[in-house]
């Protein structure tokens, strides 16, 4: 499904990502995990072209998508969930679900009623602004737009990042529904174990940019979380 292949990436005179190989099969959860700054995010950026990746190349159901666009990307598709959400707060949620609809690979014009079925509560709210939502609802939405391309894997950015908790199970609950009814590749960045052992069925673990340990989520020890990602 993705394929990542050497990839380096630098900030100046950082070297932010160091040959980074990472696969993510077809229907398989993956769960990023490291402490800040190792390079996960602008991991999940270059994987969607908002930075160009400098060596390396990345393949996508069979194909080299390393020179292509975002929005070439997101056609072809991987939906993105960036960290911070990034709603546009101005526009009601339903302009926020139809502004993703360009991406689609089949021309649809309507917001896909499971959307609504997945989230009930974009439905309600669907003509209230998107920055009039709670943080939860606005991450509702996030991911929402973010389904609405249809895509045939899903990146989220760390997605329980400041949610209320009855959300973050919701959130839970729609990703594995998503995973195991639909087979949705998923590759997420996460902070909160509980919650990467409740949706991922592997971990990858990140530090000073290079993958440093990868395996079933059952194998994540009290070993690999003191060396990696105890603070």
């Amino acid at each position: 499904m993705l394929e990542l292949s050497g990839i380096n990436q630098y900030y100046g005179g950082s070297h932010i990502l160091n040959e980074v190989n990472l696969k993510v099969s077809d229907g398989e959860m993956v769960c990023l995990l490291g402490r800040n700054g190792v390079g996960k995010t602008t991991l999940m950026r270059s994987v969607m072209g908002m930075v160009a990746i400098k060596t390396g190349k990345l393949l996508f159901a069979g194909k080299n998508i390393t020179q292509t666009t975002t929005e070439q990307r997101a056609r072809a598709g991987i939906g993105f969930v960036p960290q911070g959400r990034e709603i546009f707060p101005l526009l009601t949620v339903e302009e926020n679900l139809k502004l993703a609809l360009a991406g689609r690979r089949d021309g649809l014009r309507n917001v896909p009623a499971h959307i609504y079925t997945l989230f009930p509560v974009l439905l309600d709210m669907r003509h209230r602004r998107g920055g009039d939502l709670s943080g939860g609802q606005q991450q509702q939405l996030a991911i929402g737009r973010a389904l609405v391309l249809d895509p045939k894997i899903l990146l989220l950015d760390e997605p329980t990042e400041g949610i209320q908790p009855n959300i973050v199970v919701e959130i839970g609950q729609v990703l594995r529904r998503l995973n195991q009814e639909l087979g949705l590749a998923v590759l997420l960045v996460e902070q909160k174990l509980p919650f990467a052992r409740q949706v991922a069925d592997r971990f990858v673990i990140m530090e000073r940019g290079q993958i440093q340990a990868t395996d079933e989520m059952s194998a994540l020890d009290d070993t690999l979380i003191q060396r990696y990602l105890t603070v």
